[in-house]
């Protein structure tokens, strides 16, 4: 009979970016993702028609430590929105997301760095 071998299991910073994201994207009142350089960027790779290069973790920079994970998360958020109230929605869904994944999420930072509409 022969023993298991014990071994360990790691995920990268670009998978919990990119559980990050769309949880994110799926928050009411979060208009984009990223700062405006990226959006920048982002928008003429949409038009040399590489529209989805950078778009799976853009605006979300992720910290792993082993089981333990910190996010940063960048976002543009619609005119009339109450700030607090997309954030802290911004950050019970990403936590969520990440904790369904088994992660210990230790933070969840959320910038916002532009108002559409406006």
């Amino acid at each position: 009979m022969s023993e298991a071998t014990n071994g360990s299991t790691t995920v990268s910073s670009e998978v919990v970016e990119k559980i990050a994201v769309a949880a994110a994207r799926a928050v009411p009142g979060v208009a984009d993702l990223g700062g405006d350089v990226a959006r920048f960027f982002n928008s003429v790779l949409d038009k040399v028609g590489l529209d989805e290069v950078g778009d799976a973790s853009r605006g979300v920079s992720a910290k792993v430590a082993g089981n333990d994970v910190t996010v940063n998360v960048v976002l543009v958020i619609e005119a009339g929105r109450v700030v607090a109230e997309v954030t802290g929605e911004v950050q019970a869904k990403v936590k969520e997301a990440l904790t369904g994944y088994g992660l210990n999420v230790l933070a969840v930072n959320v910038n916002v760095d532009d108002i559409t509409g406006v």
